[in-house]
């Protein structure tokens, strides 16, 4: 079994900052170590997100050594012994003295600094998670997380009630690394007993720890048997209950068609399929979980569409995103995919609209959306009144552009309105001259 990193496995550990960051830190007779989801991840073959890093210095040494090399330092949780360094080229470190839990209360813990490793990975959550290796490579473990990632097994470290009691996202995050490692292998039941037992826990737990968690889940390859384990005992209903009655099958579909069409997993995009299309519902779920602007208005956005037939044709698409942006016409093209795939599951037949709804697909993602080349200000250089006539104009002229495929430029533009109209150069003047007349009899018959 693998004992120890080479440059090869783990190029980020030997990254120069990385290893002055870590020598610095075990000076004397103190000594510094990575932990947790960076060697967890690299044992996995997963990517590396954030590097934390363990150290017997106390938090004011931890500073006073980073300063000296030159690093940036932000106290983001000094009380809890956290100190976040950074580099001038933008890479984070999260340093943490060694800790033991003074006293817990499900979501927060009273800690004390120590120097005992073995202590320190006893205090954490589960085995994977509680590997540490040193600037050289060499892995430490403690309590068999080595054997347990070679393994596809996922065990809270000493007895699941006590590590749960101690801060309950721990229920959320078993789930979310059974997605990512479980494989087909059932999580154990002592564990899956101990989370049932303290389940309703989770309502103490705050909305932006829950999203964030949920959110890591959906991002796992297949969070599949995750969520169905979550749905039998009950921790669905506590933590998302606007789910919806066929949500399995909508999520199934989509995460196949993923796979088949080699897409990246998309958290908001899965929880569009296991959610109803209601925007009340949606809204109350956004504010419930208190998520960012971008991912309420995207989500509400999904909620409120049509999908998109099979036999929709590139213009049509290039409207759709030339008009609503290319991430709402996206969303809508993919979940019209899996959609069509989910009925060709339920009806037991083959799914034959793939090759359309591929070259569409391709087509959003890639298409550089073009800018109009006409605007009011070139109106008004080419002589006409400043007004609401100038901006009908601009439509009449883009309606005309998006028909030619958004092919023509602002002569093409122009010759093709004259011809169109069958009017001499100043066509364009007479329409804004007969928009501006219609205006002013809409008006005056108003007031009448």
């Amino acid at each position: 079994m693998l004992r120890r990193l080479s440059a090869e496995k783990a190029p980020w550990l030997f990254e120069k900052n990385l290893q002055v960051l870590l020598s610095a830190l075990s000076e004397g007779k103190e000594e510094a170590r990575v932990v947790g989801g960076a060697i967890r991840n690299t044992l996995l073959g997963e990517p590396i997100r954030d590097i934390d890093i363990a150290t017997t210095t106390l938090p004011e040494i931890t500073i006073a050594r980073a300063r000296r090399f030159g690093f940036n330092i932000l106290p983001t949780g000094i009380d809890f012994g956290t100190v976040t360094v950074g580099t001038n080229e933008g890479r984070g470190y999260e340093i943490t003295t060694l800790r033991a839990d003074l006293e817990t209360d499900g979501r927060y813990a009273r800690v004390c600094f120590g120097r005992n490793w073995k202590t320190d990975a006893k205090r954490r959550d589960f085995t994977i998670n509680a590997l540490y290796v040193d600037k050289d490579g060499i892995i430490y473990d403690y309590v068999a997380g080595l054997q347990d990632i070679e393994d596809h097994v996922l065990r809270f470290i000493g007895s699941a009630e006590e590590r749960i009691r101690e801060d309950c996202l721990r229920i959320l995050r078993f789930f979310r690394f059974y997605a990512w490692i479980g494989d087909s292998h059932c999580p154990d039941s002592q564990e899956i007993k101990a989370i049932a037992r303290l389940k309703d826990s989770l309502y103490q737990l705050s909305a932006e720890r829950t999203w964030s968690e949920l959110r890591k889940l959906l991002a796992a390859p297949d969070p599949l048997h995750s969520l169905l384990w979550m749905h039998n005992i009950g921790i669905l209903a506590i933590v998302l209950p606007e789910i919806e009655k066929q949500w399995m099958e909508s999520i199934h579909a989509l995460i196949e068609t993923e796979k088949s069409l080699a897409w990246q997993a998309d958290p908001l995009l899965r929880l569009a399929t296991l959610v109803p299309s209601d925007t009340v519902r949606i809204k109350a779920l956004a504010n419930r979980l208190k998520f960012s602007n971008a991912e309420k208005n995207r989500l509400i956005q999904l909620s409120v569409s049509n999908l998109i037939a099979t036999d929709f044709s590139e213009i049509q698409l290039k409207k759709c995103i030339y008009y609503e942006g290319r991430q709402p016409v996206l969303d809508r093209l993919r979940l019209s995919i899996a959609n069509a795939y989910a009925t060709t599951l339920r009806d037991n037949c083959i799914f034959t609209g793939a090759g359309n709804y591929v070259s569409l697909e391709k087509l959003a993602r890639n298409w550089k959306i073009p800018t109009f080349p006409i605007s009011g200000r070139d109106m008004m250089t080419m002589g006409f009144n400043q007004g609401p006539g100038i901006g009908k104009m601009l439509n009449i002229l883009e309606d005309m552009w998006i028909k030619s495929m958004f092919q023509w430029n602002k002569n093409s533009l122009l010759a093709h309105f004259e011809e169109e109209y069958k009017t001499p150069g100043r066509a364009l003047v007479q329409e804004e001259h007969r928009c501006n007349e219609m205006n002013g009899f809409l008006r005056s018959s108003s007031t009448k």
